[in-house]
């Protein structure tokens, strides 16, 4: 594709201040013409590369970059992914072999980040989706509904809790304790309960993974909360034994979240369907 470079820096200045009309006084533009260079541009990618808002132009230079990457690079597009600690480690690595598999020309930029921050990055533009659990601010997003996660606390079958049913997650912080890896959501928002508990988890290990987490839990290094997916699939192999949590925020929706799902690139759109689907199948009969 062939690019003016007056176009390219309109939209950077586009960016950078936020509005058009900016923009095409500091380019010595009127803004009719700024904004028919921007269309044409535009209409050349094949993408809406800017939102356009009555506060005014929300930032899109990363993604002009990333998208010229990609059709450099031959590919048909590039789905930029925002999500928790459990999507990021226990499921999606079960979901995306096979939407890659079935999109060899569509690549996936998959990042870990703190739900008001993956809300934020959605609604910015920074990413197409979301994927968030719990009470979340949604900030108006279009929030799609997949499946419920439940944390568990997961102890070594020899462990004194483990005969129990259930437990309250106040009961189990004088235990030793294995956590995920500082910054990690669910690390997080632990940190957020024990604050409000006012006694913080005795960390003995922090890890990078939920199978990890569960291989040091049965080897006796300590007690440790994981979703209660990655907890049943580690259970007969590594001697654990799960215990459900008596608080409420252990069960939390998952949903989600993106600006408009009609209005998503399809192969963005085939992404959503697959994670729904892999629920629906999970739960048919």
């Amino acid at each position: 594709m062939q690019f003016d470079l007056t176009d390219l820096r309109l939209f950077v200045l586009t960016a950078e201040e936020g509005k058009l009309t900016r923009a095409a006084a500091r380019q010595q533009l009127s803004l009719v013409a700024a904004s028919a260079r921007i269309k044409a541009l535009e209409v050349q990618t094949g993408l809406s590369l800017l939102y356009r808002e009555a506060r005014g132009v929300l930032r899109q230079t990363e993604q002009l970059r990333t998208d010229l990457q990609e059709y450099s690079g031959g590919l048909r597009g590039h789905v930029r992914v925002f999500a928790n600690t459990t999507a990021v480690k226990d499921f999606l690595p079960e979901i995306l072999p096979g939407f890659l598999s079935n999109n060899p020309r569509v690549n996936v930029d998959l990042q870990e980040k703190p739900n008001p921050e993956i809300a934020r990055g959605v609604l910015d533009g920074r990413a197409d989706i979301g994927i968030v659990a719990g009470q979340v601010d949604t900030l108006s997003l279009q929030a799609i509904h997949f499946s419920t996660d439940q944390l568990v606390l997961v102890t070594s079958k020899n462990h004194p809790f483990a005969g129990r049913k259930a437990i309250a997650f106040a009961e189990t912080l004088d235990e030793d304790a294995v956590g995920m890896q500082q910054g990690s959501t669910l690390q997080t928002f632990l940190a957020q309960i024990t604050d409000r508990l006012g006694k913080p988890l005795k960390l003995r290990i922090q890890l990078s993974s939920f199978d990890a987490m569960c291989r040091m839990i049965g080897a006796g290094v300590g007690v440790g909360i994981v979703p209660e997916s990655a907890a049943r699939r580690n259970q007969d192999s590594m001697n654990l034994a799960l215990i459900a949590l008596t608080d409420g925020w252990s069960v939390r929706e998952r949903y989600i979240l993106v600006r408009e799902h009609e209005t998503l690139p399809a192969y963005a759109q085939s992404l959503v369907d697959a994670i729904c689907a892999h629920y629906q199948e999970r739960i048919t009969p």
